[in-house]
């Protein structure tokens, strides 16, 4: 497969999973706002933050917009100069799917285009009149991409780059979610009702919250979500997971090419023995920050080692490196 294709795939697979995990950041955030016992700024804010545009946010609005709910909504979801608003993510996913319609399904092809075609139709409308069905809609058509793409595509190597981008997306979302709310929530008082409802939403916000009331039959703590999110092999959303999948994706593409060589599935697998090692020994409030920020640096250095080793480039950036 030559590198200018792989590259369309594994960015489908990126943008389809930060199309998704988007929208019900802002969904899962917005039953926060209205239901917590919250300022709006510390409702809003960690939103703004998961997604990496804290700087961009705040030179475009200014720092007093963190409070303004519709705005932040706005940025997240239709603001062109953010490139991973819902709107960009799912235009580039688009856009990727368009320029190897010949290696993807139809029904692949169709379901991401009918997910653009909503954004730039009806869902303009149904934002403004329906805002939870939106969010809603737009986080179950990802989904369903996804699910075309495993129901309807040869699992060779295109379908193994596009979860190979979907795997590390998700391992960095995880992380950022999870790091952004301990971080908000060690630096307010607040009562411990309040946090454990913030914990929980944490939880709907990785879609974990059934998951883990079955696996710790309702009793949540900050550890335990937190051990959750980061550890549990059987949980398809938490770091350890993610990696390890990623991982079989990346050997089984190199497998492919005996003369490509590079630090990426190495270091891809480090990061999966030490996430194991370091958070099974260390998952407190005291060092869970420094673990989650090494997952979100690791994750991203590796794309830019994928970028260099497969794709023919360096990606600078995980937000803007994608073609198209």
């Amino acid at each position: 497969m030559i590198s200018r294709v792989a590259d369309h795939l594994f960015w489908l697979g990126r943008y389809l999973e930060r199309a998704e995990s988007s929208a019900r950041v802002c969904l899962v955030t917005r039953n926060l706002a209205l239901d917590g016992e919250l300022e709006p700024r510390q409702a809003w804010q960690p939103a703004v933050i998961v997604s990496g545009e804290e700087e961009a946010f705040r030179a475009l609005h200014g720092d007093a917009a963190f409070a303004d709910g519709e705005l932040v909504q706005h940025h997240l979801t239709w603001q062109e100069e953010n490139l991973g608003s819902l709107v960009r993510s799912v235009a580039a996913a688009r856009e990727n799917a368009r320029s190897i319609r010949d290696q993807v399904s139809l029904e692949t092809w169709e379901a991401v285009n009918e997910l653009h075609l909503y954004m730039s139709g009806p869902g303009r409308q149904v934002y403004r009149d329906d805002r939870h069905g939106f969010y809603r809609h737009v986080r179950q058509a990802a989904q369903m991409c996804l699910g075309v793409v495993h129901g309807t595509m040869l699992h060779d190597d295109a379908f193994d780059f596009i979860m190979l981008g979907v795997y590390l997306e998700r391992a960095g979302q995880t992380a950022r979610i999870l790091d952004v709310h301990h971080h908000a929530l060690s630096r307010m008082a607040a009562h411990q009702v309040v946090e454990v409802a913030l914990w929980l939403a944490l939880l709907r916000a990785c879609s974990g919250f059934e998951p883990f009331m079955k696996r710790f039959q309702g009793k949540a703590s900050p550890g335990a979500v937190a051990r959750f999110l980061v550890l549990d092999a059987r949980f398809p959303r938490s770091v350890n997971h993610c990696l390890h999948l990623a991982a079989k994706r990346l050997a089984r593409v190199r497998a492919a090419d005996a003369d490509l060589r590079g630090q990426s599935l190495s270091r891809l697998r480090a990061l999966e023995s030490w996430v194991v090692d370091e958070a099974g020994a260390h998952v407190d409030a005291a060092e869970l920050h420094e673990l989650l920020t090494h997952v979100v640096d690791e994750t991203h250095a590796i794309t830019v080692d994928i970028g260099k080793e497969l794709f023919g480039y360096a990606a600078p950036d995980a937000a803007a490196a994608a073609p198209g």
